[in-house]
Formats: structure tokens, C-alpha cells, sequence
């Protein structure tokens, strides 16, 4: 071959790999038409994963319930266009999840069978999957085939993300991308030990930099962003609740699916969709987009975004077959006898003050460690449990949490600072009767003439003291209210002194931030008032019942361990913390 006719040969080769290379991306791309995809989520399942409760015979929306409509809308729409993601917490908050997270670690977790059943396209990691522990959510991570998604987590040792970022779906030619991130604010909850090796970033602005990344190298035609973050208020102020934030503020995005907050709710706008579908498999988020293609490119799009609830009578039959062993297996190791129970529990008897339910929490962390003083809130909101024989099931109710119990080292100025702070999240300033002294709201529907009361905050933050005799005055502002009188055994409670005192893990890494905005305390840095580490606090309760078998008033009641306290002036107090008490129940 002549030398002078190499470069044309070259030239004709490249052109015509270039000519294949566009003839191949053209094939791949949909035809011209329109096409319609339905987004079907889930989030803060809480290890709801089988209809039926351990006791008794009552039934419940689960997964089974959510599985049920999955497959009918699949069947009506097509497999092809139906996109299933759950925005995470899906690990912890019940007996089965419990079970497979540390009783039964050698079969494959249910969870990642049941994903992977229902054909779930993505998970995302939520908080209380990472409160779980490495080996729970690093064992789920390396057997479960459904992508588990947190690109936010990064890994101290690599800088990329710990988890998985993204998947990309290809249903007919159209290119879905699903990224997912968890809470940002993880370190403010959880002990360092549930999350070594990883730091968290804040979804602003790191997902909108990960979208504009992921669609200039995938090209894709839907983008789907999945959170674990609550839906919040769209002023950039809460780390924990940034749904709105990015619905308000990202581009290139057709959906924002969010969680966390266990609120159902959409927004929508032209050319963005956020869905929030609730908690426990109440509702399924439904979202359509629409598109139209003309030469291989997106011409047009419609977005629409609702609620379907859950009617928990209609169950896919054939999952809940598939799965009776592990909800047999389950059962019967909640159903196990672990001591008895002398009086009925009732955690909303918290709100109006002392109570054998709180009482029996501050007496297991008192006893259960070297602290002179508790802190604790009801963390079941209407919880009951009834006197009589007492099995593993019980616990949940009593404690839901996996929880560690912290002692740190606190000043008595600040423990009075922190009790202020709690009481200001719980009760207003009253002047006279008639007035709440509960913080309360009505959030009825104003579609209809319904009321329904709710606390303005989270109850879960509402902490007591115990080891204390003290006073919260009712017609006193915030600042003024508490009055500590004494320590439990009548010795002297002097602000200067230096106090152990006992809170759960999640308080003392920040949760509720009473001990950063109540108590001045430092948590990035509480490493350093960290006294003593201890079990789950469920452990220990079930440790007490081994001790002692039976609960009783009296064991838990002890004045020189407990302290007292109580709302004051009594007499305008009684009365009006009944009357609220009956708008909330």
C-alpha cells in the first residue's frame, strides 16, 4: 500500500466507527412516542414487614399489604413501567427486624428477601438502619441484590461514598436514574461507634453537585431523587428535614421522594414532584411522568404526584406464605415469657407527670448504672401494657428503641438548663384556667370539621428527671419554671457540683439538641463527658426482669432512688392537664 493513502484508509475507518458508534445509540434510544411511568414508594416501614401483630389476632398495613398493590398496578400498567423505591428505615421498630438483626445472624436477613421479592428498583439507608450497627446494615448491604443507596455517607478511608450513590434503570429505551441519600444529621444522634468510618454532608448542596455530575456522565431521561429527610419548611434551617429545601431549589429533577418525618404529603409544580408517603406501609406515594419523545430526545414531560392508602385486609397471599417460617420463627421468640407485670402501663400518662411507666425506665437506667441522676422520655406516644404475664413482645412496647444508655458528666447549672429546655418543647405559660398548659395544636383536615389534637413537638423529646425532687411551675416562663429542691435521698443539689447522669445514646449524641441548645453542651465533642458506655437500654430491662420477675409500684417507686416531681400550682394544674389530655386522646 502506497504511504499517501494511510491517512485516508485512517480517516475512513474512524468515520466509520463513528457512524456505528451513533447508528448503536440511536437503536438504544425509545422510539418516538409517548411513554408512562408510575413511581410507587415506601418509606419508614419500621421493620413492618408481616400483616399480622404476635398477639392476639389483629392485623396491620405491612409489606405484604404494600406488596398486594404493587402487583396489581404492575399487572394493569405493565412490570416495565412501574418504579418501586423506599426511602429507607426499613431495619428497625419492630420484632421481625429485631430477630433478623441480631437474634437469627446466619440466615439471610428477611428484609433483603422481601426487597428483592417485591422487586424494589432501590432502598435508601435511613437513620435508624445505620442505629442497627455495622454488622446489621454492612450485612444487608453485601447480600440484598436491590441497590442500597446513601451516597452522602462518605467513607473516611476512601472519600467516596460508603454505600452505594445511584442505579440506573433502562425500561424501554428511557434512562431513569435513582440516586439516594440518608440523614445528614446521623452524627447528632447516633454513637460514633454505629457509624466509624463514615462522615455525613448535608443534601445542600451535595445533591444537586451529584445530579449535575450523574446526568453529564448517564444521560439520563428521568431523574429520581430519594432521601432519607424529612419534608421540612423550606427555609434552609433544619439538617434533618431538607425535602423541601431540595424541591424548592434543585434542577434536572422530576421527583424528590423524602421520609424521616413519618409525614404523608405531595407537592407538585411543573417540573417537580416531591412525595412523602407517611410511615408503617399506611400509604404508597404514586408518582406519574409522562414523556414524549420525537428523534430520540424528550420534547415534552408531565409529572403528577398522590397518595394511595393502604387497606390492610388486601395482603399478597402468596408473599405471606413464602414467609410464614420467619413470621412463625419470630413469633415465637417474642412470645417467650420473660417475668410479670403487677399494674397496666401507659406511656400517655408521661405528659401529665410522674407515672409507673417513666418510673419503671429511670429505675432500670438508675439501677442498671453508676448515675445519681436520670434522663428520659416516653418514646411509645400511646402506648399500653397490661398487667399479667409479661413476654419479649412486651419490651418493644415498652422500649421500641435500640438505644445504648450513655452516662456522662454534667453540671448541676446545666441539668437545670436542660429540664427548662424540655419542659419548653411540653407545656406553654399559663395564667389562668382555661388556658393549655400542654403545648397542643389542632391539625384536623381542614376539608372537614374534625379536630385532631396533636403536641406542637415531638413527644420522644420530652424528657423527666429522675434521682431529683423538683417542681415545674406552670404560670413560670421559660427559664423560671424548674425548681430543684433536692437530690433523691434529701442531700443538697448545688448548681456548681459536678453529677453522672444517665440518657440514652441518642440524646447524648445531640437528638432533640437538648443537650446543645438547653444545656450549652458541645456535642460534636461529648466524647469527652462520656462517663460510661452500657447495653441497649431493652437489655437492661430485660435483665431487671431476670433479677426481680415481677414489676411492681413499690420496686419501681423507690423516693431515695427516683426523686419525685410534679406540676405546680396543683390546683390550677389537675384540672387543665385533664382537659388536654382528653383533647389528645
Amino acid at each position: 500500500m502506497n504511504q499517501n493513502h494511510r491517512p485516508t484508509l485512517a480517516l475512513f475507518i474512524v468515520l466509520a466507527c463513528l457512524g456505528l458508534a451513533t447508528s448503536l445509540v440511536s437503536c438504544s434510544r425509545p422510539k418516538d412516542g409517548v411513554y408512562e411511568f408510575k413511581l410507587l414508594t415506601t418509606n419508614d416501614v419500621h421493620g413492618q414487614y408481616f400483616d399480622s401483630t404476635y398477639v392476639g389476632n389483629s392485623t396491620r398495613t405491612s409489606l405484604t399489604s404494600v406488596s398486594w398493590y404493587i402487583d396489581s398496578i404492575r399487572t394493569a400498567v405493565g412490570r416495565e413501567n412501574v418504579i418501586l423505591v423506599d426511602a429507607g428505615d426499613c431495619l428497625q421498630g419492630d420484632n421481625a427486624a429485631w430477630y433478623f438483626n441480631y437474634a437469627d445472624t446466619l440466615s439471610p436477613h428477611l428484609y433483603s428477601r422481601m426487597a428483592e421479592y417485591m422487586g424494589y428498583d432501590a432502598v435508601v439507608v435511613g437513620n435508624h438502619d445505620i442505629e442497627t450497627g455495622h454488622p446489621v446494615y454492612d450485612r444487608i448491604r453485601r447480600e440484598m441484590k436491590v441497590p442500597f443507596l446513601a451516597a452522602n455517607a462518605i467513607s473516611t478511608a476512601t472519600g467516596k461514598s460508603y454505600f452505594q450513590s445511584h442505579t440506573l434503570l433502562k425500561r424501554n429505551g428511557v434512562r431513569i436514574l435513582i440516586a439516594g441519600f440518608t440523614n445528614p444529621n446521623i452524627k447528632s444522634w447516633l454513637s460514633e461507634s454505629l457509624w466509624e468510618g463514615m462522615r455525613f454532608e448535608s443534601l445542600l448542596p451535595f445533591v444537586q453537585n451529584e445530579v449535575d455530575s450523574l446526568r453529564t456522565k448517564l444521560r439520563p431521561d428521568v431523574v429520581i431523587v430519594a432521601v432519607h429527610s424529612g419534608t421540612g419548611q423550606a427555609d434552609g434551617q433544619i439538617l434533618e428535614s431538607q425535602g423541601l429545601d431540595l424541591f424548592k431549589s434543585l434542577s434536572g429533577v422530576d421527583f424528590v421522594v423524602c421520609s424521616h418525618d413519618h409525614r404523608s404529603v405531595v407537592h407538585w409544580s411543573d417540573s417537580i414532584c416531591l412525595i412523602n408517603a407517611g410511615s408503617h406501609a399506611r400509604n404508597i406515594g404514586e408518582g406519574t411522568i409522562s414523556l414524549e419523545f420525537k428523534n430520540g430526545k424528550v420534547v415534552s414531560r408531565h409529572l403528577d404526584a398522590s397518595l394511595l392508602t393502604v387497606d390492610k385486609s388486601k395482603v399478597d397471599t402468596a408473599m405471606r406464605s413464602l414467609f410464614r417460617p420467619d413470621y412463625e420463627a419470630v413469633k415465637e421468640f417474642t412470645l417467650r415469657k420473660v417475668g410479670n407485670l403487677e399494674m397496666d402501663l401507659h406511656t400517655r400518662e408521661s405528659y401529665r407527670g410522674m407515672c409507673d411507666y417513666m418510673n419503671l425506665i429511670h429505675t432500670v437506667c438508675l439501677t442498671g448504672s453508676d448515675a445519681r441522676i436520670s434522663f428520659a422520655a416516653p418514646l411509645t406516644f400511646n402506648g399500653k401494657v397490661k398487667a399479667g404475664e409479661l413476654t419479649y413482645n412486651d419490651l418493644f412496647t415498652i422500649y421500641p428503641y435500640e438505644n445504648q444508655l450513655f452516662v456522662i458528666n454534667m453540671t448541676g447549672r446545666e441539668i437545670k438548663d436542660y429540664l427548662e429546655y424540655s419542659y419548653e418543647g411540653w407545656i406553654n405559660t399559663v395564667k389562668e384556667k382555661g388556658e393549655h398548659i400542654l403545648k397542643i395544636e389542632d391539625k384536623a383536615d381542614p376539608r372537614t370539621s374534625s379536630k385532631r389534637w396533636s403536641f406542637v413537638n415531638r413527644s420522644y423529646n420530652f424528657d423527666s428527671a429522675a434521682g431529683l425532687v423538683y417542681e415545674v411551675d406552670v404560670t413560670k416562663p421559660f427559664g423560671q419554671r424548674v425548681k430543684i429542691i433536692s437530690l433523691a435521698d434529701g442531700s443538697a443539689f448545688r448548681e456548681e457540683d459536678n453529677f453522672k447522669v444517665a440518657m440514652t445514646s441518642y440524646r447524648a449524641s445531640g437528638g432533640g439538641s437538648l443537650l446543645h441548645k438547653g444545656a450549652g453542651i458541645d456535642t460534636d465533642n461529648i466524647d469527652e463527658r462520656v462517663v460510661e458506655r452500657y447495653p441497649e437500654i431493652r437489655e437492661l430491662l430485660y435483665a431487671f426482669l431476670q433479677k426481680y420477675g415481677t414489676i411492681s409500684e413499690e420496686l419501681i417507686s423507690n423516693p431515695s432512688l427516683i426523686g419525685h416531681w410534679s406540676f405546680v400550682p396543683e390546683s390550677l394544674a389537675a384540672r387543665q392537664l385533664d382537659s388536654d389530655m382528653d383533647l389528645l386522646f
